[in-house]
């Protein structure tokens, strides 16, 4: 009899030879972008799983936690005893979930604004948040023994906002490979789950650092898995994105990553929906996925739509104890710098183990939310216009520098486009409420034709302008206290 995996990977053979898109990247350039993708600008992230349950610096606590004297292996002896006799896999039955109520969930992240909500279907860890017909270690036969992302699913599409998913499964094959330095319990494993193959690719303190990060790859058996348990998530889920991180740009995923791609967006022709897949560096060739840049931002308009997915939190993507939290104005802000230069944003949130969410999570997604609802006609379905923006703050280009620009200014400003309108949004407004818009002057090579009036979103006050040589010059006859992004809707003719 053919197993599970074999039986599988013909259907993927099957579906990837009657579909009109086929595992190379010629044939894979030709997928569109999804237009609800582009016009959407604004989704949630949501780390959570079995990490949330040590609550303890990151969601790298499962490979940390057996990383010999780090700070993460020292709290695991002191709260929970000896690897060997606790190990990562107990924490399973402690990930209750008790408190999970997706609907209140869903709730929140309407009135944040969101258009679309990406769980987490499966982290480094091994735990699948989903029923699985692969795996025992999923949350419908453990822990929380509910299908966490149906859920989910039902509730975000009920609300008429779009259900995507994320994959990090790759990263499993050497995750928990620190467990075989030491007495873990776990040390002699070939294949065991949750912890893979726990494969010694690089030691645990190098990960990032090392030269055959990319080049020294994964298993047959390994790669074959990935692919299988994807394409399981997009049959049973559907979900409008499959995100990828990091490690897929490893040489030896390169075949599976094109069958994937082809699979999918088959399927996603089957459905009648446009879909897309999430990745990072230059793990799929360009113009065949949306490039994503991790907790960073790019420096000028990309043509080619992009995402930026970061975190409410500085320090960590689930829920740990003492997070460090950024402002909601720092967060609007990053957001429009975004959609100006044709990007969108994916913000992430860490649920407690107990599946409540952080009170400074919800306070921070709701005073978006508040924003948006005034200022979203600047957002949502937008384009970039003639020049991103202006003004003297320079974005620290690339991933892991989301807290690396200088606070902006009253001179920066920021540009989206939809026709007849360009919207202005002043990223910090100036003391004396006089705004100068350098891109709008008058004879400047970004715009020569007519301004017909100029509105101001969300407060009352008379709107006067000029437009001079050095600058369209704008006035609001009234004082406006703020530190949020304020807007000028400027039509055009």
């Amino acid at each position: 009899m053919m197993s599970k995996l074999a039986a599988y990977l013909k259907t993927i053979d099957e579906v990837i030879e009657k579909g009109p898109f086929k595992d190379d990247w010629a044939s894979l350039s030709q997928v569109p972008e999804p237009t609800w993708y582009k016009k959407a600008k604004f989704g949630i992230f949501i780390h959570w799983g079995v990490y949330s349950v040590p609550a303890f610096g990151s969601e790298w606590y499962p490979r940390h936690m057996y990383d010999v004297g780090s700070k993460f292996y020292e709290h695991h002896i002191k709260t929970y005893g000896l690897h060997k006799d606790f190990g990562y896999a107990d924490f399973v039955p402690m990930f209750k979930a008790e408190k999970f109520d997706p609907k209140a969930w869903v709730e929140l992240f309407k009135a944040a604004g969101a258009k679309y909500v990406m769980p987490v279907a499966e982290h480094h860890d091994g735990f699948q948040m989903y029923d699985s017909d692969l795996s025992e270690w999923c949350a419908a036969k453990k822990g929380p023994k509910r299908d966490i992302l149906g859920e989910l699913k039902k509730e975000i599409e009920a609300n008429d906002m779009v259900f995507t998913a994320s994959s990090h499964r790759a990263e499993n094959f050497w995750f928990m490979s620190g467990c075989r330095d030491f007495d873990s319990g776990i040390q002699d494993i070939e294949y065991q789950e949750p912890y893979g193959y726990a494969h010694k690719l690089f030691d645990a303190k190098s990960v990032g650092s090392t030269h055959n990060i990319y080049n020294e790859g994964p298993c047959e058996e390994h790669l074959e898995d990935w692919l299988v348990r994807t394409c399981e998530l997009v049959d049973k889920y559907q979900p409008k994105v499959v995100w990828f991180d990091w490690w897929i740009q490893n040489m030896a995923f390169k075949p599976y990553l094109k069958k994937f791609a082809a699979y999918y967006y088959n399927r996603g022709v089957e459905w009648g929906e446009q879909v897309a897949i999430n990745y990072k560096n230059d793990a799929y060739a360009k113009g065949t996925a949306i490039f994503d840049v991790e907790r960073g931002q790019l420096a000028n308009i990309r043509p080619r739509f992009w995402q930026t997915d970061t975190a409410v939190a500085k320090n960590s993507w689930c829920y740990t104890e003492n997070n460090d939290f950024k402002t909601p104005e720092s967060i609007v802000c990053d957001l429009i710098d975004i959609i100006s230069k044709n990007g969108c944003m994916l913000l992430n949130i860490g649920p407690k183990a107990d599946g409540t969410i952080a009170e400074e999570d919800e306070s921070v997604l709701r005073a978006i939310g508040k924003w948006l609802a005034t200022n979203g006609e600047s957002i949502y379905d937008t384009s970039y216009w003639s020049v991103f923006g202006e003004g003297p703050t320079e974005i620290v280009e690339g991933c892991m520098n989301d807290v690396a620009r200088s606070p902006f200014t009253s001179e920066d400003i920021r540009f989206t486009y939809k026709a007849p309108y360009i919207y202005a949004n002043i990223l910090k407004w100036p003391d004396n409420g006089e705004v100068v818009i350098k891109s709008l002057a008058k004879g400047s090579k970004h715009f020569e034709g007519h301004l017909q009036a100029i509105e101001l979103l969300g407060f009352d006050g008379e709107v006067t302008y000029e437009r001079l040589e050095e600058g369209l010059k704008i006035n609001v006859d009234q004082p406006i206290n703020t530190t949020f992004p304020v807007c000028f809707k400027i039509t055009i003719d």
